[in-house]
Formats: C-alpha cells, sequence, structure tokens
C-alpha cells in the first residue's frame, strides 16, 4: 500500500512528509511518497494533495503539471481510492474560489471559497495560529479527537459548502470558519495537520487507516 504526496510545487512538502510518514510507520500503512508522476498517482492507494499559497496559483501550478490532475481525478473519482486535502488542497475540491478572481474547483464538493468576515474587528485576517475544533458530524477521520481538540490554522479564506452534510468540522473565528469538508472517499482539512500536534497526527493516522 502506497500513500502518495502530490508535488505540484506549492505545498509545504517536507514537513507532510514526514508527519506522514511517521504515522505509515506507527500504524504499518506502507510506504509515503512524493511524487509529481502521473503513473505513480494513478497507481497510489491514496493521496494526499497540499497547498500553500493563492487558490488561483495552486490551480495553475497543478494543471500546468500535466496529467496530473487526471490521475488524482481518475484514482478518487472513478476506484474510490482515498484523497485528503490539506489546505488549498481542500479549497480546490470546492466549485469556485473567489479569491482575487473567480476560479473554478475541482467541483467534488459544491460551495465556494470566500474571505473570512469575523464579526469582532479586532480578530484579524488572516486567521493564523491554534483554534478549537468543533465536530459537526461523525467521521471516521475523527476517532479519538473531540470537540476543543486544537489544530493549526493559517489562511484567509474558507469553504462554504453548498450541502451541510459536507461539513464535518468547523472552528469559530468571530463566525464559523469551516475546518474539515468530506464525502464519500474524500476529505479535506482548512488547517495543517502536519503543523496541529498530537492532533493532526492523529487524524493523518486515521486517514491513513481508513477503509471506505
Amino acid at each position: 500500500m502506497t500513500t502518495v504526496i502530490v508535488d505540484y510545487e506549492s505545498g509545504n512538502l517536507h514537513s507532510a512528509e514526514k508527519a506522514f510518514q511517521r504515522m505509515a510507520h506507527e500504524t504499518g500503512s506502507g510506504a509515503v511518497i512524493v511524487s509529481s508522476d502521473p503513473d505513480t498517482i494513478a497507481r497510489a492507494s491514496r493521496i494526499v494533495l497540499p497547498g500553500d499559497g493563492a487558490f488561483p496559483a495552486c490551480r495553475r501550478e497543478l494543471f500546468d503539471h500535466r496529467g496530473v490532475f487526471e490521475a488524482i481525478d481518475e484514482a478518487v473519482r472513478h476506484h474510490a481510492r482515498p484523497f485528503m486535502g490539506i489546505c488549498i488542497g481542500m479549497q480546490m475540491l470546492a466549485t469556485r474560489g473567489m479569491e482575487y478572481e473567480e476560479t473554478p474547483g475541482f467541483d467534488w464538493i459544491g460551495g465556494t471559497v470566500e474571505a473570512i468576515t469575523p464579526a469582532n474587528p479586532a480578530l484579524k485576517v488572516p486567521h493564523m495560529g491554534w483554534n478549537d475544533l468543533v465536530i459537526d458530524r461523525p467521521h471516521p477521520i475523527f476517532d479519538g479527537i473531540s470537540t476543543g481538540d486544537h489544530a493549526y490554522f493559517v489562511h484567509s479564506y474558507h469553504f462554504r459548502v453548498t450541502d451541510p452534510a459536507h461539513l464535518l468540522a468547523h472552528a469559530d473565528y468571530g463566525a464559523p470558519v469551516t475546518a474539515v469538508v468530506g464525502r464519500d472517499t474524500i476529505v479535506g482539512t482548512q488547517f495543517h495537520p502536519e503543523k496541529s500536534q498530537a492532533t493532526g497526527l492523529r487524524l493523518i493516522a486515521n486517514f491513513l487507516t481508513w477503509r471506505p
């Protein structure tokens, strides 16, 4: 069994690779590799799509890597391989993003990526630092994780889902801020699990051992 972290030059690959490799070793979940090769991605047992920066730039970089999105799409939507998007990798699951310009997403989970608008003007944007998770719906990805556990966020935009059933968890930052989305074999985290210490490592382990 192999988990592939997709390299399209738009993610914090080193930290993610180390965290996923550590938990794969602890859970006996096989190899974790970083790759931009479409054939390797297509054969993966699980796929992780990180993303740092702005939605439009990440999408351009991903689609500029010939055959990479097609390999991800084939593996996830046609062969039901487990998939995790992280930060912008999660936001690209949406129908569209509104950062700087309207940009189409994958439309795997209906919704729009919009600016965070906290009601309290004292709360700064970007939303940066530790925040409590509020679990909205049970999911195997939350095994051993409870409302109130901390996760590390760095973002100015968040994913407003069309179907409330796809909102798995949120955080409160002057208003609800989407933290985890999911459907079928797909999950996405707005926060960075590789930087979220015990909570993040547990979530990574749950993903690696999840049997949808």
